[in-house]
C-alpha cells in the first residue's frame, strides 16, 4: 500500500473517530471555535481592504494601459491571497493548538488508547506548545515570502504557487499536529521533523486535506480535531505501532532515538 493511500485511509479513520464521538469533537472544536472568531474578524478586514492593499503594492502599474494594469492587479491580488492564506492557516492551527494544548493532548491520548496503548511518556507541556507554535509561525512566514514573490510570475503564480503552498502548509501542519503523540514517545522537535520527513506522502495525506479545509471559514473548527486525530494515527504508523489499518512496511526510529519495540 502506498504511503499516500495509507495516509488518506488514516485521515478517513481519524475523521470517523471524531465525527462519531461527541467527546472528541467537543475537545477539539472548542479551542478552534474561540480562535476562529478572532480570525474571522481579521478575514473580514482583509476582504474589506484587499483592493487598497493591491493598489499599494502595484504603484508601478499606474501608467500602464487599463488591460495591463488590471492584469497586474489580479496577479498581485492572487499572490497576496495565497501568501496570506498560508500564513493564516498555519498561524490559526498554531494558535489553536497553543490555546487548547491540554484539550488536544487529551484528544490524542484517547485516540491512542482506542487503537492501542498510550505510551507512558512525558507528554507535551503548555510552554512547549507555545514555543513550537511560535516556531511554526516563523517557518510559515519564511515559506510565504518566496511564494508571494513567485506569485508575481504569470501563469506560474496562479497555478504552481497555490499547489506548492498547499504542500508546504500540509507538511508544516502535520509536523505540529503529530507533536502531542510524538512527544509522548520522547521525540523532540528535531526528531519529530526527521520522522515526519522520512515518509512525506504519509504526512501530506493528512496535512494537505487539513490545510485545505482550514481555508474555508469556520470549517477549521472541525478540521483541526479531525487532523489531530488522524495525525495521532500517523504518529503511531511512523513509530511502527498498530493503527487498526495494515501498514505496508514498518518505519525505522528517528536517528538517535530508541526503537519503539
Amino acid at each position: 500500500m502506498s504511503d499516500l493511500l495509507l495516509g488518506l485511509r488514516l485521515y478517513a479513520r481519524g475523521a470517523g473517530m471524531v465525527l462519531r464521538s461527541p467527546r472528541l469533537l467537543r475537545l477539539g472544536a472548542l479551542p478552534a471555535l474561540v480562535t476562529a472568531l478572532f480570525y474571522l474578524a481579521a478575514l473580514v478586514v482583509l476582504v474589506r481592504y484587499l483592493g487598497d492593499l493591491v493598489g499599494l503594492l502595484t504603484p508601478f502599474a499606474t501608467t500602464w494601459s487599463p488591460g495591463a494594469r488590471d492584469t497586474a492587479e489580479v496577479v498581485v491580488g492572487i499572490a497576496l491571497v495565497a501568501a496570506v492564506a498560508l500564513v493564516s492557516v498555519l498561524t490559526f492551527v498554531a494558535v489553536t493548538l497553543a490555546v487548547g494544548g491540554p484539550f488536544y493532548e487529551k484528544l490524542s491520548e484517547i485516540v491512542d488508547d482506542t487503537v492501542g496503548t498510550v505510551p507512558d511518556g512525558p507528554g507535551r507541556s503548555w510552554p512547549g506548545s507555545v514555543r513550537d507554535g511560535l516556531l511554526l509561525v516563523g517557518l510559515s512566514v519564511l515559506v510565504a515570502v518566496p511564494l508571494f514573490v513567485a506569485g508575481f510570475l504569470p501563469v506560474v503564480g496562479q497555478t504552481v504557487v497555490p499547489v506548492v503552498a498547499a504542500l508546504a502548509g500540509g507538511r508544516l501542519l502535520v509536523l505540529e499536529l503529530t507533536a502531542p503523540a510524538l512527544e509522548r514517545r520522547g521525540l523532540g522537535f528535531a526528531s519529530r521533523r526527521r520522522v515526519v520527513r522520512s515518509r512525506r506522502a504519509l504526512g501530506w495525506a493528512v496535512g494537505v486535506p487539513t490545510y485545505l479545509l482550514c481555508l474555508v471559514p469556520l470549517v477549521g473548527i472541525v478540521a483541526i480535531p479531525i487532523g489531530a486525530a488522524a495525525a495521532t494515527l500517523v504518529a503511531r504508523e511512523l513509530r511502527g505501532e498498530p493503527t487498526g489499518l495494515p501498514s505496508h512496511r514498518p518505519a525505522p526510529p528517528a536517528r538517535g532515538e530508541p526503537s519503539p519495540h
